[in-house]
């Protein structure tokens, strides 16, 4: 059976060493975050992972999700699990005090948050969707559903969920079907099939609160096929009164759940909303003139779009929980298994062989899922703390430039760290030889898991086609170039000696992306499948800049650490083996991107459709 151990010392040390957070407690909550607290949180929060949520995580996935006569079953144990779950707080660490949360900031929910994936993917999907939900609440919600709804979600009585998703479309809302009619209360009667609700049914809470998006009909009752009229929508599974007591069974209906490659104890279900009682969320949309603008009117798009990101920086989050979880199962195994001898004489001369971590090719492995999973953790703790620079109340330029440089980082959150979570996970499977394969080690479900991560809330190649089609070009480039003005100046702050091998790599990996942006700008603007051709390639040359920006950060921080006489020498040493592995294997990966992102679309797109 695997194990999981919270990686509590490199979470401290990137908030404190690295990001230095005691130095920024005029940021939202960092004034509460002082080393003895941040601890108690960390430990806290890893030891309930590593014991009630791990060993339901193997078993979780073997039985899975029931579906009888209409209802959802979760697996043996997680319903009292998320009793537990609820009743220690974990499910609402960063929600306001006045909703019942903790009010810490989301620097530390991000890490938390992370240790439940690593432990359980599958049932912290539960209660972070939920959170998803009740943020949107808060944002678009009435007042009557802040004080009666989002509560009873906060404390874990209720849960939430997103529907998107249809039969017949997924990232293109534009052939939505599901529709909601205006009745004379101001309520709405939604109709139309969901598909893929993470979490749709479950036995783990009274209530589920369902955030949905539906196209509101013309006056002849017709659905038009643009983005005009999508709203979001607030669909109890109870119906709920205004006062908050839950009443009769809505017209929602669970049709299915899906049997599914991995994250089996999620309950992935296909759900029928029919004439089912909704709820607008934000001010009505005003009608629009013939000719007028496409996108949505409703401003609580606003907090559906909201939802999203979310969701997307949550899933990159995943990303990087399963190859830290992959990773220590690994590490583990190559320390003790025996195979052969190394390569430069026996390291186990008493022993029948040496363990597999001799072999370069076994640390090759190890070191990328290493430095994967640390690399990622490094990008989701700076995206936090921009967030909180964002929402504080520093200069206008400040909390712009931090603003700018979390949006332009959300796709590649959520698609570079989801690959290397998917590979790393692969990775780590391959030390084990055969035995990756078998179930009792538990790493053939990591793999499984994680796979989807790569897919759901907006697969990585659209990511990706907003990174090069949205962010980049938005307010005339001013997030891309905010990025290389941050990331050259720490350069130029750190020309010394003793960080050249950490900040050479960097630059040139920096200048291939400048010239890759450079090279999209002129060309993509002449033929839009040059920008779609190059834009997987381009996100992947970003996500490996950023955290290699990310790894010297940390290299630097070691150093000081190191020359300081100060802390755990090894684990500084290791940081600064792991932050040279990435320079030098994975940084030189921008030199083939970039070729590859130049080579345009005539190569993809000239082979004609019969011919596939």
């Amino acid at each position: 059976m695997p194990s999981y151990k919270a990686p509590v010392d490199d979470f401290e040390f990137l908030m404190f060493d690295v990001l230095e957070i005691e130095k920024n407690n005029d940021l939202p909550g960092y004034a509460e975050l002082d080393k003895a607290t941040v601890h108690d949180v960390l430990e806290g929060a890893g030891k309930f992972m590593a014991e009630v949520l791990q060993p339901l995580n193997q078993s979780g996935d073997e039985e899975g999700c029931h579906f009888e006569n209409g209802v959802v079953r979760t697996p043996k144990g997680f319903k009292e699990a998320y009793e537990q779950y609820c009743e220690a707080g974990w499910n609402r660490l960063g929600v306001p005090e006045q909703f019942g949360g903790a009010g810490l900031p989301i620097i530390l929910t991000f890490a938390v948050a992370e240790m439940g994936s690593s432990a359980n993917q599958a049932f912290a999907m539960y209660p972070g969707l939920t959170g998803a939900a009740y943020s949107a609440l808060i944002a678009t919600g009435a007042p009557w559903m802040k004080e009666h709804i989002v509560p009873k979600m906060v404390g874990g009585e209720w849960a939430g969920t997103m529907c998107l998703t249809e039969p017949h479309c997924g990232t293109d809302l534009r052939l939505m079907k599901t529709k909601a009619v205006e009745q004379d209360d101001g309520t709405y009667k939604l109709s139309g099939t969901k598909i893929f609700i993470s979490g749709g049914d479950q036995d783990l809470t009274k209530n589920i609160i369902h955030m949905v998006i539906a196209k509101i009909p013309d006056e002849n009752g017709k659905i038009h096929d643009d983005l005009s009229t999508v709203n979001f929508f607030m669909v109890p599974k109870f119906l709920v009164s205004e006062d908050g007591k839950m009443g009769a069974r809505n017209g929602v209906s669970t049709g299915s759940i899906e049997k599914k490659m991995g994250i089996k104890a999620n309950a992935t279900a296909v759900l029928n909303f029919d004439e089912a009682t909704a709820w607008r969320l934000g001010p009505k949309p005003q009608p629009k003139a013939a000719g007028g603008d496409k996108k949505s009117s409703s401003a609580g798009m606003k907090g559906m779009f909201g939802m999203m990101n979310a969701a997307r920086l949550g899933v990159g989050v995943q990303g990087v929980a399963v190859s830290e979880v992959a990773y220590q199962n690994a590490a583990a195994y190559a320390k003790e298994r025996l195979v052969g001898r190394a390569l430069t004489g026996p390291k186990n001369p008493d022993g029948p062989a040496d363990p597999l971590i001799v072999h370069p090719d076994v640390r090759r492995m190890l070191l990328f899922a290493r430095t994967a999973a640390q690399g990622g953790r490094s990008l989701a703790t700076w995206i936090s703390y921009l967030l909180g620079v964002a929402s504080s109340k520093r200069s206008d330029q400040e909390r712009q430039e931090a603003a700018d440089l979390a949006d332009l980082l959300t796709p590649v959150i959520k698609a570079f760290c989801t690959d290397m979570g998917f590979e790393a996970a692969n990775a780590s499977m391959q030390c084990f030889g055969g035995h990756g394969y078998i179930r009792d080690h538990g790493m053939e479900q990591f793999v499984r898991d994680s796979r989807i991560n790569q897919t759901y809330e907006g697969a990585n190649g659209v990511q990706a086609l907003d990174l090069v089609g949205r962010k980049l070009a938005r307010n005339g480039g001013r997030a891309p170039m905010t990025f290389f003005k941050v990331v050259n100046e720490f350069l130029s702050a750190n020309a010394d000696e003793a960080m050249k091998p950490f900040t050479a790599p960097v630059q040139t990996g920096l200048a291939r992306l400048q010239e890759s942006t450079m090279w999209l700008a002129q060309n993509g603007l002449k033929n839009p499948d040059n920008a779609g051709a190059a834009s997987v390639d381009y996100l992947r040359m970003f996500g490996i800049v950023v955290v290699g920006y990310l790894w010297a950060r940390q290299a630097k921080a070691a150093q000081a650490k190191l020359a300081q006489k100060a802390g755990n020498p090894a684990f500084y040493e290791a940081k600064l083996v792991s932050a040279r592995f990435w320079m030098e294997r994975m940084m030189p990966d921008t030199a083939a991107l970039a070729e590859r992102i130049k080579a345009g679309a005539d190569g993809l797109m000239t082979l004609e459709a019969a011919n596939f």
